[in-house]
């Protein structure tokens, strides 16, 4: 199951991860989210995966809500 996710979205601040798995679930996307950064020094990035059926649609869900 692992190899059939793919990270398709990173973020700085756990707010933006979070607002965008929200609107991918709001299309029906389930996505998953990483937190890689480092607890102490609040570096790194949040990873946002997604199936691989998914990533076309939700790239482009992406790049419209970073657009807006």
């Amino acid at each position: 199951m692992e190899s059939d996710l793919v990270n398709i979205y990173s973020a700085g601040q756990p707010y933006m991860a979070e607002m965008v798995r929200q609107m991918l679930a709001d299309h029906n996307i389930q996505s998953f989210i990483v937190n890689k950064q480092d607890s102490a020094y609040k570096f790194g990035d949040i990873e946002l995966f997604v199936h691989r059926d998914h990533i076309i649609r939700a790239k482009m869900l992406i790049r419209e809500f970073e657009e807006n």
